[in-house]
């Protein structure tokens, strides 16, 4: 079965229509581009159509984007890569000029056939190209649907035209948001954008389409006639020079650097508008030839593209019946209870909120009312969502209330004794047989579930902080945990449309494991007379999104002392950190607790807003006159990550790479621009990360000591992803 067809009216209207067969939402592939390509031929050579309209047999969507393994069949059915894909890109260049000029004298611009794209909803990545290669952009009014050029957040850029068709259509400065930032759009703000030309009602749709295409309409584009300038100026004209050099900070500041796309990006728009439209076409395949051959992009897609879909489709997922939520009670209605209390009644599903006080509930209850007005001011949301919202929200102090819940998030205060309690509470109403869920950071799971009557329905469930922004959830499975639980968890955290990753219980999880290494390493640096400025400066410039001192002023010191602190009870002589919690105790005993108390490694105003690194601080651990260089402070930094992460595969804690990679990046933003701590070594080789390794360990201690399972990697010249890239252990 092909994925395009075509039928022509007895108006003489030939209408493509786009469905994917066994997809819910058209998604391109080779051999769509070839039958896309032969049916507009033979619609432009069929003397009885009088134009063609394109568009989808999908309910509510036009496209959600390009099967990337388009790109990895391109790059490997060669002994030359980079000649197999620019091949490959150009013969998609092909195709989508082959509706742009649509049968047009390529001397006189004459003759050639109007055709329209008519786009039902969702137009993503190359669902937008094709609209774009069209000569006229109907959009169905649904405000439900997002019109854009997402590539850029998993680490390539629009290849198949859209970046040279989009910046000559709008402009470099008008294009950048959609381009460089991969802004989407509901079909009214594109249009006002300059994106696409028309927003009807669905149910006009074809009949606008169509009647357009007969209206014998100019259909030369703009770069195609004589005399058109590139709006805003091209980068020879004094207006677009200014935007080419505000461009070129703008993305440098942004990414520092790390991100290859973004610089490929701006690299084909600026070269590409000093030469005719069939020359940028091909500026543009040759930097993406060179984005995609660039091992971060590669790394980026595997894992902000690829491994993070099959992970919320439950890669991971025991094979159970399904286990979707519908009532779920949420203990503790404080910031955390608060947010998830509104994530879930946003997925529709029945939600009790308890708290010890009316007043606390009422309270949590609110945090979901703020959000809604917030919506309803940016005219993304109305009254009548917020009632509906807040009608699945009851707010109590009643676990009574909890009768006939099927899954319950407790969200209290971090205090086994409190955790305990609470959860003897709930199971007097809800059985032993219920799914209960503790929201925790850092208490182990398996003792927690000794309050429970059934071990096998005890779960963690990790959510971050704000929950309504951040999209990762941590689910540990406790000794006893049982399938049902892990399951239950899962659904529950795809409703709530977020990603999940599941590892095994162990101290700090996985996430914290890996994020309190780097926290440390940057204040052990501060003792050891390293100027604040290069440590903070350093993370930034190798893609971290805060400076260890940041974070920890952001999570607040004295939590960092209480973690210390029980870290140290439980590890006793073997607790490594002393230097770092004498810098962390006496900030605290400073009053100086980060953020919150509008002191900490960085000084605030009287609103809360970041001033600039604490002077003071010099006076107390003085700045070295020699100081690291930076590449040195980098891999202390990313190191002090990278090998918790592998510690944690090695210890059973982490039993997916692709999980510690996507949980990695979404849990507390590790490079995102490596792919995750796995892809960055992988990047590196084994055995350079060994060797590194093995100098940090001689310099700063056993802290950064080679794993086993890196150094066996090293000896083999091995990758992590050839050996456990799918879940396994292919050397097992």
């Amino acid at each position: 079965m092909t994925d395009f067809t075509l039928a022509t009216d007895d108006q003489g209207v030939a209408v493509i229509t786009w469905d994917t067969v066994g997809k819910s939402m058209n998604v391109m592939n080779q051999q769509g581009f070839a039958d896309l390509d032969a049916l507009v031929a033979q619609a432009l050579t069929d003397d009885a159509v009088k134009g063609i309209v394109i568009t989808s047999g999908k309910e509510g969507s036009f496209a959600g984007g390009m099967d990337l393994n388009i790109i990895a069949a391109m790059r490997d059915s060669s002994d030359d890569p980079a000649k197999a894909i620019f091949d490959g890109v150009m013969d998609m260049h092909g195709v989508l000029r082959r509706i742009e000029r649509a049968g047009m004298d390529p001397k006189t611009n004459k003759g050639g056939k109007p055709i329209a794209a008519a786009l039902p909803g969702t137009a993503l990545g190359i669902g937008l190209e094709i609209p774009l290669a069209c000569h006229r952009i109907f959009a169905a009014d649904n405000p439900k649907a997002k019109i854009g050029l997402p590539e850029i957040m998993v680490g390539i850029f629009p290849g198949a035209g859209g970046t040279t068709r989009l910046s000559r259509k709008l402009g470099a400065m008008g294009a950048s948001p959609l381009l460089l930032q991969g802004k989407l759009n509901d079909p009214t703000a594109a249009m006002k954008a300059g994106v696409i030309d028309e927003v009807v009602p669905a149910e006009d749709l074809l009949a606008k389409a169509k009647a357009w295409v007969l209206s014998e309409p100019n259909i030369v584009k703009p770069w195609d006639d004589k005399g058109w300038k590139m709006p805003g100026g091209a980068p020879y004209h004094p207006a677009g020079f200014m935007t080419f050099v505000g461009a070129s900070a703008m993305v440098n500041g942004n990414t520092q650097g790390v991100y290859p796309a973004a610089k490929a990006l701006l690299s084909a728009v600026y070269e590409g508008a000093l030469v005719p439209f069939d020359t940028a076409l091909k500026i543009e395949a040759r930097w993406f030839t060179h984005v995609l051959l660039n091992p971060s992009s590669s790394a980026m897609i595997r894992s902000l593209f690829i491994n993070k879909e099959k992970l919320e489709k439950g890669a991971n997922r025991p094979d159970v019946a399904d286990q979707r939520v519908q009532k779920v009670g949420v203990i503790g209605a404080g910031m955390m209870g608060a947010g998830i209390a509104l994530v879930s009644a946003k997925a529709g599903i029945e939600v009790v909120l308890i708290d010890n006080s009316q007043e606390a509930a009422d309270k949590g209850k609110a945090y979901s009312a703020a959000y809604m007005d917030k919506g309803i001011a940016r005219k993304k949301s109305t009254p009548e969502k917020k009632e509906a919202l807040l009608g699945l929200i009851n707010a109590t102090t009643d676990y009574a209330a909890l009768a006939g819940c099927d899954l319950i998030v407790e969200a209290v205060f971090e205090d086994m004794g409190v955790k305990a309690e609470v959860t003897k509470k709930v199971q007097a109403v809800v059985g032993a047989d219920c799914v209960f869920a503790t929201n925790t950071s850092t208490l182990p799971i398996t003792e927690l579930a000794q309050a429970a009557e059934n071990a096998e329905t005890f779960i963690g469930i990790h959510f971050f902080s704000p929950v309504d922004k951040m999209n990762l959830v941590e689910i540990i499975k406790g000794q006893k945990t049982g399938d049902v639980a892990v399951a239950k968890a899962l659904d529950f955290v795809r409703q709530i449309r977020k990603t999940p990753i599941v590892v095994n219980d162990a101290r700090f999880f996985y996430a914290n494991r890996c994020i309190i290494p780097y926290i440390n390493e940057g204040i052990r640096m501060v003792k050891e007379g390293v100027s604040p400025a290069l440590i903070e400066n350093a993370a930034k410039l190798v893609g971290m999104p805060l400076g260890p001192l940041q974070l920890v002023d952001e999570t607040s010191i004295d939590l960092g002392v209480k973690i210390a602190k029980a870290t140290k009870a439980a590890m006793g002589d073997a607790y490594p950190d002393g230097e770092v919690d004498e810098v962390l105790f006496w900030m605290a005993d400073a009053g100086r607790m980060g953020r919150k108390s509008n002191a900490g490694f960085y000084t605030y105003d009287d609103k809360g807003k970041r001033e600039g690194l604490w002077a003071e601080l010099g006076d107390k651990y003085p700045v070295a006159a020699d100081q690291p260089d930076l590449i040195t402070v980098q891999h202390r930094l990313l190191f002090a990550q990278v090998l918790e992460a592998v510690r944690a595969l090695e210890d059973g804690v982490l039993t997916d790479i692709r999980e510690g990679d996507v949980g990695a990046i979404l849990g507390w933003g590790f490079a995102p621009w490596s792919g995750g701590p796995f892809s960055w070594l992988d990047i590196l080789g084994a055995p350079f990360a060994a060797e590194t390794c093995d100098m940090l360990t001689e310099t700063y201690g056993d802290r950064f000591k080679t794993p086993d399972l890196l150094r066996e990697l090293a000896d083999r010249n091995g990758t992590f992803y050839a050996r456990f890239g799918e879940g396994v252990d292919t050397a097992a």
